[in-house]
């Protein structure tokens, strides 16, 4: 399900990543593990600034203007995300504690036939597709 990034999202991401939120002003912080790759990382959503960033043993990544997210119980994954000027940028969390990024991927590509697209476009083009189905009332990107 898609809907904005308020605090009424947390509940949503907290069930799927299997980790509790932890609230210090207007920053929401989770911590994933995963034994059995023995991955680890910290989720952090500071809603003041629309800013999500990730930090894992040797990554550091940052989405601004982040204005979506996307929670998939199929996928086992979150999705945050931010349009503008018809780009798509978005921050993928696993509940395995794996992260991906894909920025400015053209909104276009997110509508077409990704099959006819090239490998290395492929796939941030099919992980982005799913926020193409906002299903908020009232929501909008131009703030």
């Amino acid at each position: 399900m898609v809907q904005e990034l308020t605090r009424d999202a947390l509940p949503l991401v907290s069930a799927l990543l299997e980790t509790e939120v932890k609230l210090t002003g207007s920053v929401a912080r989770f911590e994933l593990r995963d034994p059995e790759t023995k991955r680890r990382l910290a989720l952090e959503i500071n809603f003041d600034l629309n800013l999500v960033s990730v930090y894992a043993a040797n990554t550091f990544l940052q989405l601004h203007n982040c204005t979506g997210v996307m929670v998939s119980d199929m996928l086992g994954q979150v999705t945050f995300f931010g349009k503008q000027n018809g780009l798509t940028s978005g921050l993928i969390v696993e509940k395995q504690a794996g992260c991906s990024l894909y920025a400015n991927v053209p909104d276009e590509l997110l509508n077409g036939d990704f099959t006819k697209l090239p490998p290395e476009l492929m796939m941030g083009v099919v992980a982005l597709s799913l926020t193409d189905t906002i299903d908020f009332e009232g929501f909008t990107f131009d703030e």
